[in-house]
């Protein structure tokens, strides 16, 4: 999937180095898991996980989504989700993060869903604000008090 100077591609040999080794803003940390975690979840459970890297005009890869689409699963919130999103800190706010979600929700668009989940831990400098810009509405907790996120496709 291309989209102006950025183009969507499934992780790799080629690109898992640089996924795992992008940067983020000080104070971040604490709410994402790191890239090398979700990179490896995402080959324990190969059917159902969409490992992507999010490369710009210089084939530089700036972001990283992995989606779950599991229509199966006993809990509604991750048949169709985000587990993990990150961009590096040089990109933030350039739209890179925003095309990664967008791409995922296509995705899901295509393979019959209506919605797509995500999961977050509130705080200052966490993503909720990224995801309630895309277009996401909070729509529950867990029961450890992250919240739970809608975007309806």
């Amino acid at each position: 999937m291309c989209m102006g100077e950025l183009r969507l591609e499934e992780l790799s040999a080629k690109t898992i180095v640089a996924a795992n080794n992008l940067s983020l803003r000080r104070g971040q940390e604490q709410f994402v898991t790191p890239p090398s975690y979700a990179i490896a979840d995402a080959y324990l459970s190969p059917v159902t996980s969409w490992p992507r890297v999010v490369l710009n005009s210089e084939d530089e890869v700036v972001g990283f989504i992995r989606g779950n689409f599991d229509p199966e699963s006993t809990q509604e919130e991750f048949r169709s989700c985000i587990w993990r999103v990150t961009v590096a800190a040089s990109a933030q706010g350039t739209g890179v993060g925003r095309f990664a979600v967008l791409a995922l929700a296509e995705e899901a668009r295509h393979r019959g869903f209506d919605r797509v989940t995500a999961v977050w831990e509130p705080g200052d400098d966490g993503p909720e604000q990224f995801f309630l810009r895309v277009g996401f509405t909070i729509s529950g907790e867990t029961q450890y008090g992250e919240n739970i996120g809608v975007l309806g496709l």
